[in-house]
């Protein structure tokens, strides 16, 4: 479950700049005060600066090899009060990061928040990558635009879900949902219609310690198809399964099996915003 294997490093950084960007023309196109439907409560200001600060305080983690979890850096980078300085703020936000996640630091020392056996860089790069890409949609909705992401990104991001979920950190921290996830080997089958190189498919089992997945296909209890796209979007609770089972545009999906098994499985893995 080693991340960044499938999608190389420079991909990922690459992605990083370009969802960044697209962010924030999304956010000039909404406006400062617009609210984000895809997370509740939160304003197009709210977003610009989680997204910037989050990018700021992991590119300041990996430049200094942070490894002991009391030392993370606690300075959060200030948003500029002009909203058109954004689109440089978020570019220079987004630039120091990739910079940080150079290939030497790939396997250098550092914190990793998850606990799993991924490098500390490794982890910050994809969990970096999902912010840019999650939240550039949330921008994109609030602007009323749409948002594309390639199939290789996505599947990288479903990976990155995955092994947040059954990570040794998820389970002390979100134990309500790790104990939820536990099973007596019901099965879930998510596969990407538009994977081309046999790495869209991820296979998950509840066990009675806690659940599970892997790469690959394997006959399960709900097999739920769709692009990589839409299995993100409602992974991520971006996209109710409802409405991808509708045929939602761009965004439909089919479950061969148990409906309630996904169902149960959305309403527990709700990541918490912030």
């Amino acid at each position: 479950m080693t991340s960044m294997t499938e999608l190389n490093a420079e991909r990922a950084r690459r992605a990083i700049v370009e969802h960044t960007a697209r962010l924030a023309q999304s956010a000039a196109a909404a406006g400062p005060d617009a609210a984000v439907p895809t997370a509740p409560g939160w304003t197009v200001t709210a977003l610009v600066e989680h997204v910037g600060q989050s990018q700021n305080w992991v590119a300041e983690i990996i430049e200094r090899r942070i490894t002991d979890p009391t030392q993370l850096p606690t300075e959060l980078a200030t948003l500029p009060t002009d909203p058109r300085e954004w689109p440089t703020w978020l570019s220079e936000s987004a630039q120091r990061l990739v910079t940080a996640c150079s290939d030497d630091a790939l396997d250098a020392p550092v914190f990793n928040a998850a606990g799993d056996e991924r490098s500390g860089t490794q982890f910050w790069l994809s969990s970096a990558l999902n912010e840019a890409v999650v939240h550039g949609f949330d921008a994109a909705t609030a602007a009323g635009r749409p948002a594309d992401v390639d199939a290789d990104v996505a599947a990288e991001l479903i990976d990155n879900h995955l092994a947040m979920l059954t990570s040794p950190t998820w389970a002390m921290q979100r134990a309500d949902s790790a104990r939820a996830l536990r099973g007596t080997g019901q099965t879930l089958q998510w596969l990407a219609s538009d994977s081309t190189d046999g790495t869209g498919a991820w296979f998950v089992e509840r066990r009675p310690d806690g659940a599970t997945y892997r790469r690959g296909t394997q006959p399960a209890d709900a097999t739920i198809t769709g692009s990589a796209r839409s299995l993100l979007l409602i992974l991520t609770r971006r996209l109710p399964l409802s409405e991808a089972l509708g045929g939602a545009e761009g965004a439909a999906i089919s479950i061969d099996g148990d409906p309630d098994l996904v169902r149960h499985w959305l309403d527990n893995t709700a990541h918490v915003s912030g």
